[in-house]
């Protein structure tokens, strides 16, 4: 039997018929992943040569500018598809780069020769992810392509992956390799949890003080304004885009060891106790200091968005200050801390704002915050009925980014990657409209328990099947024992990629991963 959601059983006959082939197929070139929108293959298939193969353009294209997206691209995916070979004969042409988020390409493969088209750079670097997965080798070794049609685009805006590198420093090439495995995914957002309470690893310029003092070491486990310019560059010539996420006012820990006076300093009873809790939201200082450090931080990092977490704020040490009680009582706050916390984000989204960039905060602010029309992007992260608090978020006319069912960070079973396929995020009553606001989803990875040594099969393949979630169509990727052999061979990719992806199940893959 086929796990099929319930709100998706009805299927039209055109979409089944397309399913059995490619279920039947995969031994040949149909094992895409993640599925295409419409994707019709034929047993027909080509040879392809390394010697004699190259990527060309239209004629009428202007072949007197260059793509660097596009011109890396062609290296690279030309070692991806023949290993060992060398890609010379470049050939560049100029298109359109203004927007990262139209990824919609139309792929037809036929009488010996490919046709790509795509109205960005960005939908051309998706529409080349699924030709090298058209590729394949037989017994003997030799390179063959399948006759296929295919239109695609995804299904969400925003297909994002959490990496926390506070909790564990993660080296910038473990970095490096994640988003290569995104962009075999067709994931388009790295979520850069920069900082946490354990260690503040960012260099800042303006405030050195902040990672040579709140890292756990000054030198060798910080990130350099290099090293994150060489990240955004890495992920944008994959189609990624690089958010920042600098949590406050909890989560601050590592920030007050660089930083003095910015966080709430702790009383028992009517004397301080030597220990702090979150920023303080009391005093002008903090404000000039988080409208300095966030200016460098839009300047840093190119994306029009930040994101400026607000979760899980601890409300015992602003509780014991009488400093903070005497104005949470001027202000008319009574007892309610929450008041406090909202007071506190308001002003900090108003000084993103003024720096021309777009907040996402977690949904604690939406929960506690009784004015929510300052907000623009909610992340739904909390267990329990999370399409309710969606639900909640969209009726507020506020964009969603839902990342509560792909939470990977904690150990277990191989096989539990089904339970992250089986997520709906539209599963909720409301209007068109209101779906609409749900832009995307995130895929977590949390440090407590994760750094380089684990972090690649911790993710991969499993988030590989949020990732099919966001981008494909669900009444076409329904049944989770049709999309298991998909994803094993997608996983076999994965491994001759040099991605280190946990297996599946029981079984072997013609080319395993080498570097153990």
């Amino acid at each position: 039997m086929c796990s099929v959601n319930p709100g998706h059983c009805t299927l039209i006959k055109y979409i089944f018929l397309l399913l059995i082939i490619i279920h039947l197929g995969l031994n040949t070139a149909e094992s895409v992943w993640p599925l295409p929108q419409i994707f019709i293959p034929s047993p027909e298939r080509y040879q392809l040569k390394p010697q004699s193969f190259s990527f060309g353009y239209r004629r009428y294209l202007d072949t007197k500018h260059s793509c660097s997206v596009l011109d890396a691209a062609f290296k690279r995916y030309f070692s991806i598809l023949f290993p060992g070979y060398s890609y010379a004969n470049l050939i560049t042409f100029s298109v359109a780069t203004q927007l990262l988020f139209l990824n919609s390409y139309k792929l037809s493969v036929f009488a010996g020769q490919a046709s790509l088209n795509a109205e960005t750079v960005w939908g051309s670097l998706r529409g080349l992810e699924t030709f090298s997965q058209l590729v394949y080798q037989d017994d003997l070794g030799s390179y063959y392509i399948n006759k296929t049609e295919i239109e695609d685009y995804p299904q969400f805006n925003y297909r994002g992956i959490l990496l926390d590198t506070s909790r564990h420093y993660l080296p910038v090439q473990a970095i490096l390799k994640t988003l290569d495995a995104m962009a075999y995914s067709k994931f388009n957002v790295f979520h850069w949890h920069l900082v946490d309470d354990p260690s503040f690893p960012y260099q800042s310029h303006k405030f050195p003080d902040l990672s040579n003092k709140g890292a756990f070491h000054p030198v060798t486990h910080v990130y350099t304004q290099s090293d994150v310019r060489r990240v955004i560059s890495y992920a944008r010539m994959r189609g990624i885009r690089v958010l920042p996420e600098f949590d406050s006012p909890g989560h601050t820990k590592s920030w007050g060891k660089g930083q003095s006076e910015l966080l709430t300093p702790c009383y028992r009873g009517a004397t301080p106790s030597g220990t702090f809790g979150p920023v303080n939201p009391t005093l002008p200082s903090t404000y000039q200091f988080m409208l300095s450090l966030l200016k460098e931080v839009a300047s840093v990092f190119p994306d029009p968005y930040i994101h400026l977490g607000g979760d899980e704020v601890d409300f015992s040490c602003w509780r014991s200050n009488p400093y903070i009680r005497a104005f949470m009582h001027k202000m008319g706050f009574g007892l309610d801390f929450s008041k406090l916390e909202a007071f506190y984000i308001e002003k900090i989204v108003n000084i993103t704002s003024i720096l021309r960039k777009t907040s996402i905060v977690w949904q604690d602010v939406f929960d506690y915050h009784e004015r929510r029309k300052f907000l623009s992007v909610v992340e739904v992260w909390k267990q329990g009925c999370y399409l309710c608090e969606v639900r909640r978020v969209v009726k507020a006319g506020l964009r969603v980014i839902l990342a509560s069912p792909w939470y990977l960070d904690q150990p277990g079973p191989t096989h539990n990657w089904a339970r992250y396929y089986n997520v709906w995020p539209l599963a909720f009553k409301g209007t068109e409209k209101q779906k609409s606001l749900v832009i995307g989803g995130e895929v977590c990875m949390w440090g407590e328990y994760v750094d380089a040594t684990n972090l690649s099969p911790r993710l991969w393949p499993r988030a590989s099947a949020a990732a099919e979630r966001l981008w494909s169509n669900e009444r076409q990727t329904s049944c989770v024992e049709r999309a298991f052999p998909r994803l094993q061979e997608f996983r076999c990719k994965l491994l001759r990629r040099g991605i280190q992806a946990e297996p599946l199940y029981v079984g072997h893959c013609k080319h395993e991963y080498q570097s153990v």
